[in-house]
């Protein structure tokens, strides 16, 4: 099974309160993934060894349903099919533009 999303993607918010917002794709959880600059939280952080103490900023997971990959071309929202290469390869696909995103 290929995946929609993948760590590294410059993905799309279609759905929230980030709604309109892009970014890249940090990690991935599951059914969800932590997308920079998108879903930020204020946290309290306590001091220890490492770290400095106080309010920091931290992005929090946001669902996959919510996302949507942003095609290269034309910097706009499309949606992900894949398709079966002659070497038996899957490769994604945008459905906007028809071009390969793993290339």
């Amino acid at each position: 099974m290929v995946a929609r999303i993948k760590k590294g993607d410059q993905v799309f918010v279609n759905c929230g309160k980030d709604i309109g917002k892009t970014g890249e794709v940090l990690r991935m959880l599951g059914s969800s993934a932590i997308v920079q600059g998108v879903n930020v939280v204020k946290r309290h952080q306590k001091q220890d060894q490492k770290n400095e103490g106080g309010i920091i900023n931290k992005e929090m997971p946001i669902k996959l349903d919510n996302l949507m990959l942003l095609d290269k071309k034309e910097k706009k929202p499309t949606r992900v099919r894949t398709k079966i290469l002659k070497d038996g390869k899957k490769v994604r696909i945008s459905a906007f533009s028809g071009d390969e995103i793993d290339a």
